[in-house]
């Protein structure tokens, strides 16, 4: 298993996004949080293909942190079904994955 992960979610729009990114981070379920306004989705929903306009969050954690992560996000989120995955990160620049460990730990 590894020790840090790179999680990824979308909301409709970019307040939803902020507030979202800001809560995670303020409650150290996440390092880091960027967004990336301007995404376009196309997915299967109620029997339908649907096409929205989204926002990325890409969100930075340790393993620590990832069942915190499924608890609050789902809870947070405005979608009834969040998107959630996340990849495992193998390497990084040391310092910045210590950064990483270190801001999500009380």
């Amino acid at each position: 298993m590894a020790e840090y992960y790179l999680a990824i979610t979308t909301l409709p729009n970019l307040a939803e996004a902020k507030k979202l990114a800001r809560e995670l981070v303020e409650k150290k379920v996440v390092a880091c949080v960027n967004i990336l306004p301007g995404a376009t989705s196309l997915y299967w929903w109620e029997g339908k293909i649907q096409e929205d306009a989204e926002c990325v969050l890409l969100m930075k954690t340790h393993e620590k942190s990832i069942e915190r992560l499924k608890k609050t996000l789902p809870e947070l989120h405005s979608y009834s079904c969040p998107e959630l995955v996340c990849l495992p990160i193998f390497e990084g620049h040391p310092p910045y994955l210590k950064w990483l460990e270190d801001s999500v730990t009380d």
